[in-house]
């Protein structure tokens, strides 16, 4: 359960990261 939600708290700062950095993608 909690690696669940360690794994959608990482796609979220994934995402996040790569809206802010559109370049690197």
């Amino acid at each position: 359960m909690f690696i669940l939600i360690g794994i959608i708290i990482l796609l979220l700062i994934y995402l996040s990261y790569a809206l802010f950095n559109p370049e690197k993608f």
